[in-house]
């Protein structure tokens, strides 16, 4: 506690900064007027509280589908929000992803971001983008890992797992699982990959792409 009205004091008399709750920061004079800190640093600050992955044109970037970066930085995360001064005030942020998320890789993660979009955020074509994201599924593992978060994602990501991991000749309950979390009415927009070869049997809306 006094160490805590110790730093709010300095924090009034500007002799420190106060970038979220806790953390501050402590500028220097230079010849291009006082230090700011280090958006790399900050930004792994922030990732220690909360897990932060890329999202859309950066997701997409990691991923080796576009070689695009986007204007702004772009991040999921699973709080309900972050604070601007450690994120950047200009980043877009996609909050309340799923906790589930926690347990996966950048990569992984990344990859659920780009299935969430239907693929929109490439630049490769869809026979390309449906290439390459089945290079990605094939690493080891990979497919189950997102199947096992599947639950927590919206139906058009389980939908579109289906037909991957048929593709990927996926056997066992997985699929079985997938099939039987959506509702046999429903119709999902599959974007780039509509083209899939079992998309229809997956409840693709007709004009997928």
């Amino acid at each position: 506690m006094a160490v805590a009205q110790a730093l709010s004091r300095m924090a009034r008399a500007g002799e420190i900064e106060r970038l979220s709750k806790g953390s501050y920061y402590h500028s220097r004079e230079t010849t291009f007027g006082r230090s700011r800190p280090n958006p790399a640093a900050i930004r792994q600050l922030a990732s220690r509280r909360k897990s932060l992955f890329p999202a859309g044109i950066a997701a997409a970037n990691l991923l080796g589908f576009t070689t695009q970066a986007a204007r702004f930085g772009e991040l999921a995360t699973s709080a309900s929000s972050l604070p601007r001064k450690l994120i950047g005030k200009d980043t877009v942020v996609h909050a309340r992803r799923p906790e589930a998320w926690a347990k996966l890789s950048e990569t992984d993660a990344a990859l659920l971001d780009f299935l969430r979009r239907a693929g929109r955020t490439s630049e490769l074509s869809p026979d390309a983008t449906v290439r390459r994201t089945l290079v990605l599924l094939s690493e080891r593992g990979r497919y189950q890992r997102l199947a096992s978060v599947a639950n927590t994602e919206p139906p058009r990501v389980r939908a579109l797992l289906g037909p991957l991991g048929e593709q990927l000749r996926t056997r066992g309950t997985t699929l079985e699982q997938l099939r039987e979390s959506l509702h046999p009415l429903s119709r999902y927009e599959f974007g780039s990959f509509g083209g899939l070869s079992h998309a229809r049997a997956w409840q693709a809306k007709k004009h997928g792409r």
